[in-house]
Order: structure tokens, then C-alpha cells, then sequence
């Protein structure tokens, strides 16, 4: 699994119109994408270091402050381009396997105390947010 992190103050996701999830003030926005052979472990893992990442305003983390967390399922994440001008999506698991696991992800953030948004797997979203510092991390378990 892989995510991109930023922190945030503020984002939401909208779909045909109507917003799906949103997040005010201070929290994060994780971009998660599925591999082939990506598991319900490493979805709890990917969780539990989203929960602790220390990347909020004095080095703390969402389990520290309470922040909110934007989840948005990103099968482009696992694209490669560097091939050519196109890039490739074999690596990105389909919707019935990557579905579950996002929502995975989800689930333990919940059962750790995590307040969780998240937008719709496959629809096309627009997701706006403001990045805070500017600060992004890219993870992978």
C-alpha cells in the first residue's frame, strides 16, 4: 500500500456536485493506493502510522490532538511512467480487492479513536484542499 500524506487545514471531497467528506482545520489527507498483493495487515498498518505520524503543527500527531483525517482511494498512485508518455496502472489492484482494503484503512483509524472522511471509491472526485506548510510524506507498507 501506498499513501500520500499531507497535512491540511481543511479539505473536501465533492462528487457530481454533492460534498461526500470534509475536513476543517488542522488534520491530515491520506491518498491511498492498492497493489495487487497488498493485505488486511498492512491496511492496519498503514492506519496505525497515519494515527501516529508526527507531522502536525508542533510535531504532533492526530492520536496526540485529535485531528481529522481525509481517507480518498488513488489508484494512480501505483501508476509508472517511466516508460514512455503514458503512464501504466498494472500495478494498482482492481476496484474489488483495493475497495475492501481502503475501506480497511478506515475501519482501524476508527476502532483508534480516529475521526474519518473519505470520498467515494470510483467515483471521479474533486478534491480540494490547503496543504499546511506546504508539507507532504510518502508512505508505503
Amino acid at each position: 500500500m501506498r499513501a500520500v500524506v499531507q497535512r491540511i487545514d481543511g479539505a473536501g471531497v465533492v462528487v457530481d456536485g454533492e460534498t461526500v467528506g470534509e475536513v476543517t482545520g488542522e488534520g491530515l489527507c491520506a491518498l491511498v493506493g492498492v497493489g495487487h498483493d497488498d493485505t488486511p495487515e498492512q491496511a492496519a498498518k498503514l492506519a496505525r502510522k497515519l494515527w501516529g505520524l508526527r507531522i502536525l503543527n508542533d510535531e504532533r500527531s492526530c492520536s496526540e490532538t485529535g485531528a481529522p483525517l481525509l481517507v480518498v482511494s488513488q489508484f494512480t498512485l501505483l501508476g509508472d511512467a517511466r516508460k514512455g508518455r503514458r503512464p501504466t496502472w498494472q500495478a494498482a489492484a482492481p476496484g474489488e480487492v483495493a475497495e475492501p482494503l481502503v475501506d480497511e484503512v478506515c475501519e482501524q483509524l476508527r476502532r483508534l479513536g480516529a475521526k474519518v472522511e473519505t470520498g467515494r471509491f470510483g467515483a471521479h472526485m474533486r478534491l480540494s484542499l490547503t496543504n499546511d506548510g506546504p508539507f507532504t510524506v510518502l508512505l508505503e507498507v
